[in-house]
Protein backbone atom coordinates (compact mmCIF):
# COMPACT_ATOMS: atom_id res chain seq x y z
CA UNK A 1 0.00 0.00 0.00
CA UNK A 2 1.14 3.65 -0.63
CA UNK A 3 1.32 5.86 1.66
CA UNK A 4 1.89 10.42 1.26
CA UNK A 5 3.08 11.20 4.11
CA UNK A 6 3.18 15.53 4.58
CA UNK A 7 4.92 16.54 7.47
CA UNK A 8 7.65 19.47 8.03
CA UNK A 9 8.99 18.41 11.32
CA UNK A 10 11.63 16.48 9.68
CA UNK A 11 12.94 14.58 12.81
CA UNK A 12 9.21 13.66 13.08
CA UNK A 13 8.86 12.70 9.15
CA UNK A 14 12.12 10.67 9.25
CA UNK A 15 10.89 8.92 12.49
CA UNK A 16 7.26 7.92 11.04
CA UNK A 17 8.95 7.10 7.34
CA UNK A 18 11.25 4.58 9.16
CA UNK A 19 8.51 2.95 11.09
CA UNK A 20 6.25 2.43 8.48
CA UNK A 21 8.51 1.31 5.87
CA UNK A 22 9.48 -0.91 8.67
CA UNK A 23 5.44 -2.82 8.57
CA UNK A 24 6.17 -2.88 4.53
CA UNK A 25 4.28 0.25 3.77
CA UNK A 26 5.73 2.32 0.46
CA UNK A 27 6.03 5.40 1.47
CA UNK A 28 6.75 9.10 -0.15
CA UNK A 29 7.23 11.89 2.76
CA UNK A 30 7.21 16.03 1.97
CA UNK A 31 7.45 18.95 4.38
CA UNK A 32 4.89 21.04 2.89
CA UNK A 33 1.40 21.68 1.35
CA UNK A 34 2.65 22.61 -2.15
CA UNK A 35 4.96 19.28 -2.37
CA UNK A 36 1.99 17.23 -1.22
CA UNK A 37 -0.33 18.64 -4.21
CA UNK A 38 1.94 18.03 -6.42
CA UNK A 39 3.11 14.49 -5.33
CA UNK A 40 -0.49 13.12 -5.00
CA UNK A 41 -1.31 14.90 -8.31
CA UNK A 42 1.80 12.49 -10.09
CA UNK A 43 1.06 9.44 -8.74
CA UNK A 44 -1.73 7.41 -6.74
CA UNK A 45 -1.48 6.94 -2.95
CA UNK A 46 -4.02 4.76 -0.99
CA UNK A 47 -3.68 6.76 2.06
CA UNK A 48 -2.57 10.34 2.09
CA UNK A 49 -1.62 11.89 5.84
CA UNK A 50 -1.56 15.61 6.16
CA UNK A 51 -0.36 17.55 8.77
CA UNK A 52 -2.74 20.61 9.71
CA UNK A 53 0.16 23.69 9.73
CA UNK A 54 3.02 23.34 6.69
CA UNK A 55 4.72 25.72 5.12
CA UNK A 56 2.96 26.68 1.40
CA UNK A 57 0.01 25.36 1.99
CA UNK A 58 -1.59 24.09 5.19
CA UNK A 59 -2.90 20.32 5.45
CA UNK A 60 -6.93 21.84 5.57
CA UNK A 61 -5.88 23.51 2.00
CA UNK A 62 -4.25 20.91 0.42
CA UNK A 63 -7.39 18.59 1.33
CA UNK A 64 -9.74 20.90 0.14
CA UNK A 65 -7.39 21.14 -3.17
CA UNK A 66 -7.18 17.50 -3.44
CA UNK A 67 -11.68 17.18 -2.87
CA UNK A 68 -12.11 19.94 -5.45
CA UNK A 69 -10.16 18.01 -8.01
CA UNK A 70 -12.30 14.86 -7.19
CA UNK A 71 -9.42 12.60 -5.69
CA UNK A 72 -10.64 10.41 -3.36
CA UNK A 73 -7.94 8.88 -1.61
CA UNK A 74 -8.32 8.43 1.92
CA UNK A 75 -6.88 11.29 4.01
CA UNK A 76 -5.67 11.01 7.63
CA UNK A 77 -5.36 14.79 9.27
CA UNK A 78 -2.49 15.12 11.71
CA UNK A 79 -2.61 18.61 14.29
CA UNK A 80 -1.72 19.33 17.70
CA UNK A 81 -5.20 21.45 17.40
CA UNK A 82 -7.33 19.07 19.03
CA UNK A 83 -10.65 21.32 19.71
CA UNK A 84 -13.62 20.08 18.71
CA UNK A 85 -14.14 23.12 16.10
CA UNK A 86 -11.15 21.79 14.99
CA UNK A 87 -11.91 18.40 14.07
CA UNK A 88 -15.25 19.78 12.70
CA UNK A 89 -12.91 21.67 10.55
CA UNK A 90 -10.91 19.09 9.27
CA UNK A 91 -13.54 16.41 8.64
CA UNK A 92 -15.20 19.10 7.08
CA UNK A 93 -12.68 20.04 4.51
CA UNK A 94 -12.70 16.52 3.18
CA UNK A 95 -10.32 14.20 5.66
CA UNK A 96 -11.91 10.63 6.21
CA UNK A 97 -10.45 10.81 10.04
CA UNK A 98 -8.31 12.79 12.54
CA UNK A 99 -5.34 11.72 14.63
CA UNK A 100 -4.17 14.30 17.11
CA UNK A 101 -0.54 15.46 18.37
CA UNK A 102 0.99 14.25 20.01
CA UNK A 103 0.53 10.35 19.30
CA UNK A 104 1.72 7.02 19.41
CA UNK A 105 2.95 4.87 16.53
CA UNK A 106 0.48 1.81 17.30
CA UNK A 107 -2.49 4.28 17.04
CA UNK A 108 -1.69 5.72 13.81
CA UNK A 109 -0.99 2.12 12.54
CA UNK A 110 -4.24 1.22 13.79
CA UNK A 111 -5.27 4.59 11.93
CA UNK A 112 -4.16 3.45 8.57
CA UNK A 113 -5.72 -0.01 9.20
CA UNK A 114 -9.21 1.43 9.61
CA UNK A 115 -8.61 3.41 6.37
CA UNK A 116 -7.30 0.53 4.24
CA UNK A 117 -10.57 -1.24 4.95
CA UNK A 118 -12.95 1.58 4.15
CA UNK A 119 -11.01 2.67 0.47
CA UNK A 120 -13.52 2.06 -2.27
CA UNK A 121 -10.74 0.93 -4.85
CA UNK A 122 -8.36 -2.03 -5.02
CA UNK A 123 -5.24 -1.37 -3.71
CA UNK A 124 -2.03 -0.53 -6.04
CA UNK A 125 -2.03 -2.28 -8.86
CA UNK A 126 1.14 -3.90 -10.35
CA UNK A 127 1.05 -4.54 -13.49
CA UNK A 128 0.26 -1.14 -15.65
CA UNK A 129 -0.61 -1.35 -19.43
CA UNK A 130 -0.59 0.96 -22.09
CA UNK A 131 -2.19 -0.24 -25.26
CA UNK A 132 0.54 -3.12 -26.18
CA UNK A 133 3.08 -2.31 -23.50
CA UNK A 134 2.94 -3.79 -20.38
CA UNK A 135 4.80 -3.16 -16.74
CA UNK A 136 5.32 -5.63 -14.26
CA UNK A 137 6.45 -3.49 -11.27
CA UNK A 138 7.27 -6.34 -8.96
CA UNK A 139 10.00 -8.20 -11.17
CA UNK A 140 10.90 -5.01 -13.37
CA UNK A 141 9.92 -6.68 -16.76
CA UNK A 142 8.44 -4.45 -19.48
CA UNK A 143 6.88 -6.31 -22.10
CA UNK A 144 6.15 -4.79 -25.44
CA UNK A 145 4.00 -6.75 -27.87
CA UNK A 146 5.53 -9.98 -26.80
CA UNK A 147 9.40 -9.19 -26.39
CA UNK A 148 10.58 -8.78 -23.09
CA UNK A 149 13.13 -6.21 -21.73
CA UNK A 150 14.58 -6.19 -17.81
CA UNK A 151 15.09 -2.92 -15.97
CA UNK A 152 17.22 -2.11 -13.11
CA UNK A 153 15.23 -0.54 -10.16
CA UNK A 154 15.84 3.03 -11.19
CA UNK A 155 14.61 2.27 -14.31
CA UNK A 156 11.44 0.16 -13.36
CA UNK A 157 10.85 3.20 -11.17
CA UNK A 158 11.20 5.90 -13.66
CA UNK A 159 9.22 4.02 -16.40
CA UNK A 160 6.27 3.45 -14.05
CA UNK A 161 6.21 7.46 -13.75
CA UNK A 162 6.31 7.69 -17.50
CA UNK A 163 3.68 5.48 -18.25
CA UNK A 164 1.55 6.36 -15.46
CA UNK A 165 1.85 10.16 -16.81
CA UNK A 166 1.68 9.45 -20.06
CA UNK A 167 1.59 12.42 -22.79
CA UNK A 168 2.43 14.99 -19.47
CA UNK A 169 5.67 16.95 -19.07
CA UNK A 170 7.54 15.70 -15.88
CA UNK A 171 9.82 18.62 -14.57
CA UNK A 172 13.21 17.46 -13.73
CA UNK A 173 12.97 18.07 -10.24
CA UNK A 174 9.62 16.22 -9.63
CA UNK A 175 11.01 13.25 -11.41
CA UNK A 176 14.41 13.23 -9.00
CA UNK A 177 12.20 13.82 -5.52
CA UNK A 178 10.35 11.11 -6.35
CA UNK A 179 12.47 8.66 -7.93
CA UNK A 180 15.75 9.49 -5.21
CA UNK A 181 13.67 11.28 -2.25
CA UNK A 182 13.25 14.77 -1.59
CA UNK A 183 16.85 15.33 0.48
CA UNK A 184 18.56 13.52 -2.23
CA UNK A 185 22.19 15.22 -3.17
CA UNK A 186 22.50 13.38 -6.10
CA UNK A 187 23.62 14.76 -9.55
CA UNK A 188 21.45 16.11 -11.62
CA UNK A 189 23.18 13.94 -14.54
CA UNK A 190 22.25 10.63 -12.68
CA UNK A 191 18.55 11.55 -14.19
CA UNK A 192 20.15 12.24 -17.49
CA UNK A 193 22.23 8.76 -17.50
CA UNK A 194 19.53 6.48 -16.26
CA UNK A 195 17.02 8.37 -19.08
CA UNK A 196 19.59 7.27 -21.37
CA UNK A 197 20.08 3.86 -19.98
CA UNK A 198 16.04 3.17 -20.32
CA UNK A 199 16.06 4.65 -24.01
CA UNK A 200 18.32 1.45 -24.97
CA UNK A 201 16.20 -0.90 -22.84
CA UNK A 202 13.01 0.72 -25.06
CA UNK A 203 15.41 0.32 -28.27
CA UNK A 204 15.24 -3.79 -28.18
CA UNK A 205 11.50 -3.00 -27.94
CA UNK A 206 11.50 -0.32 -31.14
CA UNK A 207 10.16 2.11 -28.91
CA UNK A 208 13.25 4.17 -28.53
CA UNK A 209 11.40 7.68 -29.86
CA UNK A 210 9.23 7.39 -26.94
CA UNK A 211 11.01 9.71 -24.27
CA UNK A 212 11.23 13.30 -25.21
CA UNK A 213 13.13 15.84 -23.86
CA UNK A 214 11.73 19.31 -23.36
CA UNK A 215 14.47 21.80 -22.82
CA UNK A 216 14.81 22.86 -19.94
CA UNK A 217 12.19 21.63 -18.38
CA UNK A 218 12.13 18.14 -18.10
CA UNK A 219 10.85 14.56 -20.09
CA UNK A 220 7.58 13.44 -21.54
CA UNK A 221 6.56 9.94 -22.39
CA UNK A 222 4.63 9.77 -25.58
CA UNK A 223 3.48 6.35 -27.77
CA UNK A 224 0.62 6.70 -30.28
CA UNK A 225 1.54 3.16 -32.24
Amino acid sequence: MRILFAEDDKRLSKMIDFLLKKENYIVDCVYNGQDAIDYANLSDYDIIILDWMMPLKSGIEVCRYLRAKNNQTAILMLTARDSLEDKIDGLDSGADDYLAKPFEFPELLARIRALSRRINKTFYNDIIEYKNLKLNCCNAILTYKQIEVSLSPRENQLMELLIRNIHQILPREQIIDKIWGYDTNINSNTLDVTIKSLRQKLTKLSLSDCIHTIRGIGYKFEMDI
